[in-house]
């Protein structure tokens, strides 16, 4: 089969970027569909997965891919054949019990991620256990793997973790990225006044096109002022933040008494100064996010199959151009997904 695949570990990625054409079609074990792929999208994690970030051990070459829409063809063991034939999206996010240890207190679970820990949906066919796919019907596959995970990591930031409830005001940093513009769709859903920061111009009008009740260029300088102005002196009830240590006191000097910062990354850094002070006089709650269950991907899947959630999607590409489209996703210069068509 083909296959996109990160040949060798190294910054920038696309230079590294191939498709092959003789890589093995795997095989489900017991549990496991196979899934013919008709679209994929990329994530920052697939930048971290061809850089070879530290925490991350990956054999190259590598498929990555998180994001995948295709028909299940062929089902292993155990796995009932009334899922052959059906369109289904992919949740990468495995949880599997985790192992006793001695010398630790064990957490319950730990999440194994197809596209890091295994390889992913940038190729024609890919595996996963049947327990982490759903049947989306007739929904169009280049919407749904646009949809996937950057829609299921922001519903468990807002609802889950931030326990958004509608009219209240969300700032989401950063936007023009995946995870921030669908922070931005499920907020204004749920009738949120939405402020959105970024560095670009041309961003900021395309999301108050989309919604966004405020833009904030971001040029470096203590924008948390010009949030309390515009929310007269008020402050944010929750900031969803991804960019990290550059924004992190600008947010938490922009939120309201008691209110909410959930983060699910730090593409600037993770070691990030805190204001304590701020923290307890004004009883901020600070939390961490990521991924999310099968549950919350079948309650927010809901809003893609009925149409009232669509996914901003960047550039759609043949996988023969994968290296282009890899590019694009590193120039940090795209809003929305970019995607990959294998059909």
């Amino acid at each position: 089969m083909k296959a996109v695949v990160v040949q060798q570990r190294g910054n920038p990625v696309a230079p590294n970027v191939a498709l092959l054409s003789d890589v093995p079609r795997p095989t489900p074990v017991s549990g496991e569909v196979l899934v013919q792929t008709e679209a994929s999208a990329l994530n920052s994690l697939d930048l971290w997965v061809g850089k070879g970030l530290p925490g991350i051990e990956t054999k190259y070459p590598f498929s990555s891919g998180s994001d995948g829409a295709g028909r299940v063809v062929e089902v292993g063991e155990g796995v009932d054949r009334a899922w052959i034939g059906r369109r289904v999206l992919l949740n990468a996010a495995v949880i599997h019990e985790e192992k006793p240890h001695p010398d630790r207190a064990s957490s319950g679970e730990e999440i194994c991620m197809i596209g890091e820990h295994s390889p992913g949906t940038m190729q024609e066919f890919f595996c996963a256990p049947a327990t982490n796919v759903v049947d989306i019907g007739d929904v169009d596959p280049i919407q749904a793997a646009a949809f996937g995970l950057t829609h299921l990591t922001a519903w468990r930031m807002l609802i889950t973790r931030a326990k958004l409830q509608p009219g209240m005001t969300v700032l989401v940093t950063g936007i023009g990225g995946g995870v921030a513009l669908a922070l931005l769709n499920i907020a204004r859903h749920f009738e949120c006044a939405v402020i959105v920061t970024s560095r670009h111009q041309w961003k900021l009008d395309r999301a108050l096109a989309m919604g966004a009740s405020s833009g904030i260029l971001d040029d470096g300088s203590d924008w948390s002022k010009v949030v309390r102005a515009r929310t007269g002196k008020r402050g944010v009830d929750i900031v969803a933040d991804s960019v990290g240590k550059a924004v992190h006191g600008q947010c938490l000097k922009s939120l309201v008494r008691c209110g909410t910062f959930v983060t699910c990354g730090a593409t600037t850094g993770g070691d990030a100064t805190t204001d304590l002070s701020r923290l307890f006089w004004n009883q901020l709650s600070l939390l961490g996010s990521t991924m999310g269950s099968m549950s919350e991907f079948r309650s927010v899947l809901c809003f893609l199959r009925t149409g009232k959630i669509k996914p901003v999607i960047d550039s759609v590409h043949l996988s023969k151009n994968a290296k282009i489209a890899y590019d694009r996703l590193e120039s940090g210069e795209q809003f929305g997904k970019v995607v990959i068509d294998w059909r």
